[in-house]
């Protein structure tokens, strides 16, 4: 069973790398952009690595790689800054740092807190374009902690390179892809 679920994982990874990809093409060539560089990595994941001289798997969740010099991502909020890095090699940390900003509550709690109105208010004060305006609120940039705080805690596991202020945002809405409204029941084919 540990070998199917190794095999799944990496073909979900690898099916996660070409959809981004994909993406990200298809808005550089209709943008008519230049890219300098692809930066990409996993999280939520895991690895077959060499730590202390034995070999490990070590899964990062919530966690994104950042082994000595190697470039990561670590995203800010939908309207917060996001942070190009280059990993530091930190051994205690098994070459990992965060993956984001990191909630400081539950989905379900900022749910009950943030408002639409508050979460596009907010938006609205940095300039960022939310394409979907059903997306849920607790992808809120209220609902993470403040990513400049975080970044300057994990300095001993990564060096920020650069830095990307997102413009448009497109989250999914509680809507989408057969995922239930609360309260929503389902309808009873009649034969």
């Amino acid at each position: 069973a540990g070998q199917e679920y190794w095999l799944s994982m990496n073909l979900a990874g690898d099916f996660a790398s070409a959809c981004h990809r994909t993406i990200h093409e298809t808005v550089i060539t209709d943008a008519g952009l230049d890219p300098i560089s692809f930066v990409e990595n996993h999280h939520n994941f895991a690895w077959r690595e060499e730590h202390g001289g034995r070999t490990l798997i070590v899964h990062r969740k919530g966690a994104t790689p950042a082994a000595k010099d190697e470039l990561g991502v670590i995203p800010g909020t939908m309207a917060d800054l996001g942070y190009i890095v280059v990993g530091l090699g930190n051994e205690q940390s098994l070459n990992s740092s965060s993956h984001g900003a990191g909630r400081p509550r539950s989905r379900t709690a900022s749910k009950q807190m943030i408002t639409r109105h508050q979460r596009d208010a907010y938006l609205r004060q940095r300039g960022v374009e939310l394409l979907n305006p059903e997306a849920g609120v607790d992808e809120a940039p209220q609902a993470y902690k403040n990513p400049a705080e975080v970044m300057a805690q994990q300095q001993d596991l990564v060096r920020p390179v650069a830095t990307f202020m997102p413009m448009m945002v497109m989250m999914a809405g509680d809507d989408k892809f057969g995922r239930k409204k609360k309260g929503d029941k389902k309808k009873k084919r009649r034969r």
